[in-house]
Formats: structure tokens, C-alpha cells, sequence
């Protein structure tokens, strides 16, 4: 999560048709905010993909293609820290349509295994192709011959085809950061194989585990009749692979991660331990943090985590003199009807916990529902004993590995949900079912009375995973794999 910044050292964009690496993605790393007084500014873009790629991008001096936040503004090509970055220009309605409707309405809950219903729309479905095509576009005004572009996520999914059909000439990724739903799910989609077609326009198809790659190989045979020419998923990244016309294209896992090197650093400067110590103080000085941070989604799981914790204390299992939880909730999608009822649902919880159990001062659960920076956050992550993270599905999940990147005193527990990416790795944390409530309260037990020798061991095993296995190191095996210059 990102706090906000002044719009700086913009410049205007190199000329067309020469960046030689491009990402494209549904937003730019940075947002245009209109303020109450008509101005605009620039702001860090909140979210994974930002905090993932941003850094191994800048240092490839490449380009990124977006959306700059906001509907109907023109907005120059130009460079920030040293980025150059090419905005898209949506309508509202193509932002209702395509990012809120078919994206986020239609796509995002069949991938999270139908957790909300999907809503199939013909006119969110016009909406997307017809946006898909605008990037293709840009990107094929920009790129240099024989350039290497690498596609983000399930809002673009038409477009390595489509970039394809108007460059051939360029070498093209694509990079699935959520998770790719079982084939049965995946059936459901009235435009599956308008979908499937138009990830076989790239050379390489990633997804976070091997589960996602077999799921799509299985797809481009049974809807497109592709054979696939080899079947070794997911061992070391080697890719399986079809063939498409004269074209070959790999599919592979490759597990994302954070920038695990600049947070270690952060959470040992001066200024965030002061600060962890500080929230602690603020806290009431409990004997125990738990700690949840999570983009306000229905797929996080924020209200497990709040039964299970109200459960324990109603049962005396926990005291809530002892022990408080902080839960950071990041603004997202505010106008779409299910995350509206959602806030309003988890808000209640939150009221009802600290109306039944808390003290004059002295509340149960901090809520926020707001955007924190990366150094409060690295401040709250080294702040917490217990980080708490059950979503019900998800691709990955970096804010585990982030509190593990934090955790350089080995302090701190990870209770965290089987159904992330990241639990295929971090295996020394407690794994829990999230739609086990009985299991997660003694996950959060056994953390919150964790002992010492243990919990240093297990995270020692954490953080050498996540340090290890970096943002850069993530980026560099899928380049290779592409077989671009990373």
C-alpha cells in the first residue's frame, strides 16, 4: 500500500515506437487525483502488482502501459523516476463497463472459485474486448521492432492476440497475478474460448502455480484442440507447452514476490523501529498484536478472522485486556454493489466486538479502512505478534511475505489460508482452512502462545524462503523463460 505523493520529475515520453521492454497493465504505477479544489496530483498506485513490478522495472529503464485513474482525461506520455509511462484514456462508461462490470463482476469472482456470483453481460463483454483492443494499440504504436512485452493480469487477457495480429514481431508474456479457476468454473464463461485465444497470442503464459498451468493446457485442447507438446508443469518453471500454428507457447508457474531486500532494510532503519514501538505504545501496550491487512475484498477473509477472534473471546480463550487486532482495510471498488454490502458488513462486526467487549479507551479492534505507506506499514508489520491472513482464495498474497521481509528480529508468527500461492512456500507458517472456523481459533491459539525458541525457528525458515525468492528473482526466471534480455 502506498501513501500519496506529488506528481515529480515528469518529462515528456521518448518518442514512439522505441521503448524496447514494455509492461502493460490495467492502471500505470502512479494515479491522477482530481482535489476538491480542481487541482490534480500525482499518487502511488496501491496494490501487489505495483509493489511487485515497479522496482525491476525501473531498473530495466523500461515502459509501462495504464490507465491513469481517472475517466475521460487526455494525459501525455511521460517519465517518473526515470519510468516512462504511457496512460490509456477510458470513458466512464468503458471504466464501468470493462473495469467494474466484466473485470471485476464477471472475471474476478469465477476466478476466486465463485466466492460471489458471477454476472455474464454481453454489453461488459463489448466493453472489455473493445478496451483490450486500445492497449494492443498503444503498445504496438510504441514498442521497437522486436521488442519484449509483457501483459498483466486478467483485465487484458485479449490483448497478447490482439497485440499479436498488429505486431508479430514482437515477443509477447503474459503474466496471470490471481488464480486461474478449475476448468469446471472456467467452462461457465460465455466467451471461454474468445478467452483462451486470446492468451495463446502469447509466447509465454505464467500463472503463480502449476494447478493454473495444467488447468489452461487442459482449456487449449478441449476448446481450441491444441495438443500440448510437453507436460512438465511447474518443475523448476520448466513450461509445458501447444502449438499454435508455427508459433510455440509455453505455459509455466512462477510464483510472484516482493521487493523482500528494500523492506528488510526499511523495517531496521531507525524511524520504523520507533515507530512499531510508538503503535505498540498507542495500542495500550497489550501483550499480544494480531495484525490483518488486506485490500477490502470479500475474498480476504477479514470476517474469519473477526468471528474467530470474537468466538475466542467469548469463550475466554482470549482476553481482550491482553490482546487487540488491528485490521487495515485498503479502499477498493467502492462502487461496485458487493463491496459496498461488505464494508458495511465487516464495519458491523467491528462495532458489535467493541461494543460487547471492549473498555473506556481501550477497543478490541483498530479498524482503518484507509490507505497506509510503505513505511507504516512496515512499522505495523513489525509491530504485530500475530499477522493473520485467510483469504478464501487467492493468487498469491505478498502481504505475508512482506511481514516476513519485516520480521528481521525473528519475532512474529504467520497464521495463514492453504487456499494463497504463497502457502505452497511458506509452509512454516500455520496453515489454516479459512472455511474451518474451529481450525483457524487454534491456529491463532497456538500462534498467540507461541513459544519463543519455536516461533524464531519458523520464522528464520520464513524469511530465508522470502529473501531468497525476490521480486527480481520472480521477474528474471519469467524473462528467461520468455527468453527476453531478463
Amino acid at each position: 500500500m502506498w501513501g500519496q505523493s506529488p506528481r515529480r520529475n515528469l518529462t515528456v515520453a521518448a518518442a514512439p515506437g522505441k521503448a524496447e521492454f514494455i509492461v502493460v497493465a490495467n492502471r500505470l504505477p502512479v494515479d491522477l487525483e482530481r482535489l476538491p479544489d480542481g487541482s490534480q496530483r500525482w499518487k502511488h498506485s496501491p496494490g501487489g502488482l505495483v509493489s511487485a513490478l515497479a522496482p525491476f522495472l525501473r531498473n530495466q529503464h523500461g515502459a509501462w502501459v495504464g490507465w491513469p485513474g481517472v475517466s475521460d482525461v487526455e494525459v501525455d506520455p511521460f517519465t517518473e523516476d526515470g519510468l516512462l509511462l504511457y496512460p490509456v484514456t477510458l470513458s466512464a462508461d468503458e471504466y464501468r463497463d470493462y473495469y467494474e462490470g466484466f473485470s471485476n463482476a464477471t472475471l474476478w469472482p469465477l476466478y476466486h472459485d465463485v466466492v460471489v456470483r458471477p454476472v455474464f453481460d454481453r454489453s461488459w463483454w463489448d466493453a472489455y474486448v473493445r478496451v483490450n483492443r486500445r492497449f494492443a494499440e498503444h503498445v504496438a504504436e510504441i514498442a521497437s521492432t522486436g521488442a519484449t512485452v509483457w501483459v498483466q493480469d486478467y483485465q487484458l487477457q485479449l490483448v497478447p492476440q490482439l497485440l499479436r495480429e498488429l505486431r508479430p514481431d514482437l515477443r509477447i508474456g503474459f503474466f496471470l497475478h490471481i488464480p486461474f479457476p478449475p476448468v469446471e468454473l472456467f467452462m461457465q464463461l460465455p466467451w471461454r474460448t474468445e478467452i483462451v485465444r486470446g492468451l495463446l497470442g502469447a509466447d509465454l503464459v505464467g500463472f503463480h502455480l502449476p494447478g493454473g498451468a495444467r488447468n489452461f493446457l487442459w482449456l487449449a485442447r478441449q476448446l481450441v484442440g491444441l495438443e500440448p507438446t510437453r507436460t512438465a508443469v511447474g518443475v523448476r518453471n520448466r513450461p509445458g507447452a501447444v502449438q499454435m500454428g508455427d508459433r510455440t507457447v509455453r505455459v509455466g508457474a512462477f510464483p510472484i514476490s516482493i521487493d523482500a531486500g528494500g523492506l528488510d532494510t526499511l523495517a531496521k532503519t531507525e524511524r520504523v523501529r520507533k515507530r512499531a514501538a510508538q503503535l505498540r505504545d498507542d495500542l495500550g501496550k497489550p501483550k499480544k498484536v494480531l495484525l490483518g491487512v488486506d485490500r477490502l475484498d470479500y475474498t480476504k477473509g477479514i470476517d474469519v478472522r473477526l468471528h474467530a477472534l470474537h468466538e475466542m473471546i467469548d469463550e475466554g480463550t482470549v482476553d481482550p485486556a491482553d490482546v487487540v487486532m488491528v485490521q487495515l482495510a485498503t479502499p477498493s471498488r467502492e462502487r461496485v454493489e458487493h463491496y459496498v454490502r461488505m464494508r458495511a458488513d465487516i464495519e458491523q462486526q467491528v462495532g458489535r466486538m467493541n461494543g460487547e467487549f471492549a473498555r473506556v479507551g481501550h477497543p478490541v479492534v483498530h479498524y482503518l479502512h484507509q490507505s497506509v505507506d510503505r513505511e507504516e506499514l512496515a512499522a505495523f508489520f513489525s509491530a504485530a505478534d500475530v499477522m493473520v491472513v485467510t483469504p478464501m482464495r487467492d493468487g498469491m498474497n505478498l502481504v505475508c511475505k512482506e511481514y516476513v521481509a519485516c520480521r528481521h528480529d525473528l519475532g512474529g508468527a504467520l497464521v495463514l489460508s492453504e487456499f494463497t500461492g504463497a502457502a505452497a512456500e511458506l509452509s512454516s507458517a500455520f496453515l489454516v482452512n479459512p472455511h474451518d472456523l474451529d481450525g483457524v481459533k487454534n491456529a491463532l491459539r497456538t500462534a498467540l502462545e507461541l513459544d519463543p525458541t519455536d516461533g524464531r525457528r519458523r520464522m528464520r525458515a520464513l524469511r530465508r524462503q522470502v529473501l531468497t525468492h525476490d521480486v527480481d528473482r520472480w521477474a528474471r526466471s519469467f524473462l528467461t523463460a520468455l527468453g527476453g534480455d531478463g
